[in-house]
C-alpha cells in the first residue's frame, strides 16, 4: 500500500508558528483562509485574557536575542551608581525629587545605541564587547540592574535616625550588613512566591505594563492589542508627549511654581484658618482639587497604570477618612487636635512645638519613663493619626480578604508546577533554565547571618528572637499582600503592625523598634520588588538566571553607594537634618521614621479591618453583577498609606486623572486607550532644574526676578504653607492631659 503523504497548508504552518510563539498571532490569524478555523479560540489560547496585558506585552519571543552582555552590565551598573546616589542625596531634602526607573529606561536607550555604534567588536574572555544592535532584552536587563534598589534602602533610615536622634554612629561594617540583610533577605521568599505571584495570568502587576509599553515603543516591538488601530505610531506619540511634558515642566517646576502648588482658594483668603486648613495643599486637606504638575499627580504612582476600580476604592476611602472623618475629629478637638495643624508629618509636645526626643532618652538610647512623664506626651496631627489607624486596618483586612477571595487559587497554585501553567507567557518562558531553589537559600542564609552579627556585635537592644519573629511576620504576609499589589497596583505596608508588636514586646527600645519594623516590613517589600521585576522579565521574556544576578548585584551596589553618599552628607553638609538647614536638607523621611520609633498607633482599627471585608464578600455574593462587587477594603485602607509625607494634594488630582483615562477614555475610546494610554510620558527635568539652578550657589544661578515674582511666592504667603492651627498655646502653658 502506498503511503499517504499529507502536505501542510499555509494555515497549519502558521498555527504551528503561533504555538511556538515565533510570530504575532493577531497578524497571522488575520491571513487564515480556512473558514473552519476558530480564529477567536486561537487568539484566546495564545494571548492574555486581559486587554491591559494584550495592549502592552508581546506574545512572541526570540530565544536567540542576546540578553546578558558586557554592554548591558556596564551601562546598568553605571546608572545604578548615579541614580542610587542621587536618590539618597535628594531623599534628605524637602521638597525632594526622585530619579525613577523611567530615567534609567529612557537614558540607557541612547547610551546602548551609542555603544553599538562606536565600540569595537572585540572579545573579552569569550564575551563580545559589542554584539551588535542594542536589543530590547539588553535594555530590560539594564533597567532592572539600574533600578531594583535605586529608590533608597529603607534601612538607611535606621542609620540616619541613630545619628540624628540617638547620637549613635557605628562603623561602615555595621551599616553595610544591616542594609544588605534588610535588602536581600526577602529574595528567598520572593523566589518561592513565583508560582503564586508571577505565573498566574490574573497576577497582572499593572505598573509593569507601563514599562513594557515603553520598551516596545522604543524598540518598535509588536504588541497584539494595539496593532489594529490607525493613527500615529506609539513611538511618535511618545516622542511628542515626552517633549511637550519636558517643556511644560519648566513652568510648574521653576518659572511659575504656583501652577504646582495651585491652592487657589487659599490665595483668595490667605489668613482664614479654616479655609486654609480645608483647601490648602501643604498642611491642608486639598479641596482646591487642581494642580498642573505631573510630578505631583504621579507622586503616589502613575494614575495611568492603576485600574480604575482600584483608584475608585482609594478615592472613596480618601474622601471618607480625610474629607469627612478628619474634619469631624479635628473641629471636635479630639486628641487635642486643634493645637496642631490639621495635616502634618511632625510629632508635637504639649506646647505645640516639635517633639524633642532627646529629652526622654537614657544614655543607651532607651526611653526613660520618668523623663517622659516630666516632659510631655507625644501628639500627632489628625491625618497622621488616621493614617496610622488605616495601616492597622489594612493588615487584618488583607488577611480576611485573601482568605475569602483567593483561598482556592492559593491552594491550586501551591500544587501546580511552573510548566503546568496554561498562559502563553509562561509557556514561552518555560524554555529557559529556571533559578534553582538553593540559590535563594544561599542568599537567605548569608543575609540571615549578616543580620545576627549586626544586632549582636553592636549594642542595638534587639534580641535574636525578635529578629526571627520579624522575618516570620514578613514571610506570612508576602503572598496575600503580593496578590493585592499584583491586581491593584497598591501595596499594604507592614511598618505599623510591626511597630505595634515590638512596642508591646520590647517597650522603651526605639532602636530595636526601628530594626524590627525594617526587617519585618522590608523583607516582604523587597520580596515583592524582586517578584515584580520577575514579572517584568516574564512579560519581556528575560531568562530568569540573568534576572536573578542583575537584581542581586544591582542591590548590593546601590546599597553600598547609598551608605557612602549618606556618610558624606552628614560629614560635609552643615546643619544636616535641622529644621533651619539653608538648602532644605531637613530630612523629612528621617523625621517620620524617628517619630514612628516612639509611638504605637491606634489598635482598634484592627477589628474594623477584619470585619469589613466579610461585609464586602457577602455583598458580592448577594449582587454578583453589580458595581458593589468591586469594593475592596484592603485597597481602601492601604491606598492612602503614603500620608504622610504625601498629602491630599497628591491624591485628589491623581484620582481625577485616573477617572478621565482609566474610566471615561477606556470605556468610550478603547482602541485609543489600548494604544496610547500606557505610553509613559513622565518627565525628569526636575532633577536638572534642581542640580543646575536651585542647589548650586544657594540658588543664585537662576534669575532673582523669576524666583521672587508673585507666581513663585503667592502660595508661601498663606496659612496653609505656614501650618496654621485653630488654637494656640498661651506662653508658659500647655495643652493635653494633666498626667500621662
Amino acid at each position: 500500500m502506498a503511503s499517504e503523504v499529507h502536505s501542510q497548508s499555509s494555515d497549519e504552518k502558521d498555527i504551528e508558528k503561533i504555538a511556538k510563539g515565533t510570530v504575532n498571532p493577531i497578524a497571522a490569524i488575520a491571513d487564515f483562509d480556512d473558514p473552519n478555523i476558530d480564529k477567536d479560540a486561537i487568539v484566546l489560547e495564545d494571548d492574555s485574557p486581559y486587554p491591559e496585558v494584550r495592549s502592552a506585552v508581546a506574545n512572541t519571543d526570540d530565544t536567540e536575542m542576546v540578553v546578558s552582555t558586557i554592554r548591558a552590565w556596564v551601562i546598568g551598573l553605571a546608572f545604578t551608581i548615579v541614580i542610587s546616589g542621587l536618590n539618597q542625596f535628594f531623599s534628605f531634602r524637602f521638597p525632594s525629587v526622585t530619579v525613577g526607573n523611567l530615567v534609567a529606561q529612557l537614558l540607557s536607550f541612547p547610551v546602548g545605541r551609542l555603544w553599538a555604534r562606536v565600540m569595537p567588536n572585540v572579545s573579552i574572555y569569550g564575551h563580545q564587547l559589542n554584539p551588535g544592535f542594542y536589543t530590547v532584552k539588553e535594555h530590560v536587563l539594564t533597567t532592572i540592574i539600574s533600578t531594583v534598589a535605586s529608590a533608597g534602602a529603607y534601612a538607611t533610615g535606621i542609620i540616619a535616625v541613630q545619628r540624628v536622634y540617638y547620637n549613635q554612629t557605628y562603623n561602615f561594617g555595621y551599616q553595610w550588613m544591616v542594609v544588605m540583610s534588610t535588602q536581600l533577605i526577602g529574595f528567598s521568599i520572593g523566589g518561592i512566591c513565583r508560582r503564586f505571584l508571577v505565573q498566574p495570568p490574573s497576577m497582572i502587576w499593572p505598573a509593569n505594563l507601563v514599562n513594557c509599553a515603553l520598551f516596545n515603543t522604543l524598540h518598535s516591538q509588536v504588541y497584539s492589542g494595539a496593532g489594529t488601530r490607525g493613527g500615529i505610531s506609539r513611538e511618535r506619540f511618545f516622542t511628542y508627549a515626552f517633549v511637550a511634558s519636558a517643556a511644560w515642566y519648566f513652568f510648574p517646576g521653576y518659572i511659575f511654581q504656583a501652577l504646582s502648588w495651585f491652592s487657589w482658594v487659599c490665595w483668595i483668603a490667605p489668613n482664614n484658618i479654616k479655609i486654609n486648613q480645608l483647601f490648602g495643599y501643604s498642611s491642608g486637606l486639598g479641596m482646591s482639587l487642581i494642580t498642573f504638575d505631573w510630578s505631583q499627580i504621579a507622586y503616589i504612582g502613575s494614575p495611568l497604570a492603576t485600574p480604575w476600580w482600584a483608584e475608585a476604592n482609594i478615592a472613596a476611602g480618601f474622601v471618607f477618612f480625610f474629607w469627612f472623618l478628619t474634619p469631624v475629629l479635628y473641629y471636635s478637638n479630639v486628641w487635642y487636635a486643634q493645637y496642631m495643624p490639621i495635616s502634618s508629618r511632625n510629632s508635637f509636645d504639649n506646647t505645640g512645638n516639635s517633639y524633642d526626643v532627646s529629652r526622654i532618652l537614657n544614655s543607651d538610647s532607651t526611653i526613660n519613663l520618668e523623663k517622659y512623664r516630666s516632659y510631655s506626651p507625644l501628639f500627632l496631627s489628625t491625618t497622621f493619626a488616621i493614617s496610622y489607624g488605616l495601616s492597622f486596618a489594612s493588615i487584618t483586612a488583607t488577611l480576611t480578604h485573601t482568605l475569602l477571595y483567593f483561598r482556592k487559587q492559593i491552594w491550586v497554585q501551591s500544587r501546580r508546577a511552573m510548566h503546568e501553567q496554561p498562559d502563553i507567557h509562561a509557556r514561552l518562558m518555560s524554555v529557559y533554565p529556571q533559578v534553582p531553589d538553593w540559590w535563594y537559600m544561599i542568599i537567605f542564609l548569608s543575609m540571615f547571618v549578616f543580620g545576627i552579627i549586626s544586632i549582636e556585635v553592636w549594642p542595638t537592644q534587639f534580641p535574636v528572637w525578635a529578629f526571627v519573629l520579624s522575618l516570620i511576620i514578613s514571610f506570612f504576609y508576602t503572598v496575600p499582600i503580593g496578590m493585592i499589589q499584583a491586581i491593584t497596583n497598591q501595596q499594604v505596608g507592614l511598618n505599623v503592625i510591626t511597630e505595634l508588636i515590638i512596642g508591646y514586646a520590647l517597650p522603651g527600645r526605639p532602636v530595636a523598634m526601628m530594626m524590627f519594623k525594617t526587617w519585618g516590613y522590608i523583607t516582604m517589600a523587597q520580596a515583592l520588588t524582586f517578584t515584580s521585576d520577575f514579572k517584568l522579565g516574564h512579560y519581556m521574556k528575560i531568562p530568569p538566571r540573568p534576572m536573578f544576578w542583575g537584581q542581586v548585584v544591582g542591590t548590593v551596589v546601590a546599597g553600598t553607594v547609598q551608605l557612602g553618599v549618606q556618610a558624606w552628607m552628614f560629614t560635609n553638609i552643615e546643619d544636616m537634618c535641622s529644621a533651619t538647614q539653608k538648602d532644605g536638607f531637613i530630612c523629612p523621611g528621617t523625621e517620620v521614621f524617628g517619630t514612628a520609633s516612639i509611638i504605637w498607633g491606634l489598635i482598634f482599627f484592627f477589628l474594623i479591618g477584619a470585619i469589613l471585608p466579610i461585609l464586602g464578600f457577602l455583598i458580592s455574593l448577594k449582587w454578583p453583577n453589580s458595581y458593589l462587587r468591586y469594593i475592596n477594603f484592603p485597597v481602601i485602607f492601604s491606598g492612602t498609606g503614603a500620608i504622610p509625607p504625601a498629602t491630599a494634594f497628591n491624591y485628589v488630582p491623581w484620582a481625577i486623572v485616573g477617572f478621565v483615562f482609566q474610566f471615561v477614555i477606556r470605556r468610550r475610546h478603547f482602541s485609543w486607550w489600548a494604544k496610547y494610554n500606557l505610553t509613559h510620558a513622565d518627565i525628569f527635568l526636575s532633577e536638572i532644574i534642581h542640580c543646575s539652578l536651585e542647589y548650586p550657589r544657594n540658588g543664585s544661578i537662576g534669575l532673582s526676578t523669576i524666583q521672587s515674582w508673585w507666581g513663585n511666592t503667592v502660595f508661601t504667603k498663606t496659612g496653609d504653607w505656614n501650618s496654621v492651627t485653630l488654637k494656640t498655646v498661651p506662653e508658659g502653658q500647655t495643652f493635653g492631659p494633666a498626667t500621662w
